[in-house]
């Protein structure tokens, strides 16, 4: 476990050094409110660097998610850390008429759109592991996110560390940074590491864990798969926005003459996106346990 946390340290102190001296500003620390940004940001005040911590408000993160961010935020900010909670321009609910779907495992436009574009032109840290999936098997520690050429470049592409040749680093640094520079510290982590990290360490955790939850994200999350049940068990204030949502959806989509043979309500986008099975007009056990009670 320690030589996991040092390596980690090493990681968020290199991208420190890189940060100040390429973007003139310290590394941000990126932070959603769930156990793996509580690890890092933990990581983050034992290394001794200077940083800031950004959260990227979704408009779809569960209440409890809402107030450990808060508490977490308050608690750096006493310390002088500076503290940044960035409102997306759209919300969730307008998003989805906009895109005329929802969003799906594919088609994940709410990421982009909601929480990927918060820190411009900075040096960041995030929390990804490759234990999470296989899509983030292939990141590296070290990533360039580079809006010209659209997508992720690994550390042996682009990334430039204050050791390297002078000659390049000056050539180099005559450009301005316009792209978005990524360190993943914890890439190596199991779940296993960070629920050890966090119980030995005494880390604050967001109280959604203790509730059964396995993962914390977005309330609706199309990558939860089945989780979304509980989670719309749980809030189901915000299944009534997401059904909402589709209503107004299908009215945008009528508007401009997009049918479709699947979406007919918002009930049925609400079946289909919960990749719900049951066939039109079936009765399901809910509808006959209320029949049934009726009788009786």
């Amino acid at each position: 476990m320690k030589d996991l946390e040092s390596k980690a340290i090493e990681r968020i102190k290199t991208a420190s050094a890189m940060s100040l001296h390429h973007y003139g500003k310290p590394l941000v620390c990126t932070y959603s409110g769930g156990k793996d940004s509580d690890v890092l940001l933990e990581l983050f005040r034992r290394s001794g660097i200077p940083f800031e911590a950004h959260h990227n408000h979704t408009t779809v993160d569960a209440p409890a998610t809402v107030y450990h961010i808060r508490k977490v935020f308050a608690g750096l900010e006493e310390k002088g850390i500076a503290c940044t909670v960035k409102m997306p321009n759209i919300s969730m609910w307008q998003l989805i008429p906009l895109k005329l779907m929802p969003p799906t495992r594919a088609v994940r436009y709410c990421c982009s759109e909601l929480k990927e574009n918060g820190t411009p032109n900075r040096c960041i840290a995030l929390g990804i592991r490759w234990a999470e999936s296989n899509r983030r098997a292939g990141r590296a520690e070290y990533e360039v996110i580079s809006p010209q050429k659209k997508g992720r470049i690994g550390v042996s592409d682009e990334m430039m560390f204050l050791s390297d040749n002078e000659d390049r680093r000056r050539l180099i640094e005559k450009c301005d940074l316009k792209a978005l520079t990524a360190v993943n510290p914890i890439i190596d982590w199991s779940d296993s590491d960070i629920w050890t990290f966090i119980r030995a360490e005494k880390v604050p955790y967001n109280s959604l864990y203790d509730c059964g939850y396995l993962r914390v994200g977005c309330v609706g999350c199309p990558m939860a798969g089945k989780g979304r049940y509980k989670e719309f068990s749980d809030f189901p204030e915000y299944e009534r926005a997401y059904r909402r949502a589709f209503e107004k959806m299908l009215e945008v989509r009528k508007a401009k003459g997009k049918k479709s043979d699947k979406w007919k309500t918002a009930d049925d986008v609400f079946r289909w996106w919960m990749e719900d099975k049951n066939i039109e007009g079936q009765m399901s056990i809910f509808e006959f346990v209320e029949e049934r009670d009726d009788k009786h």
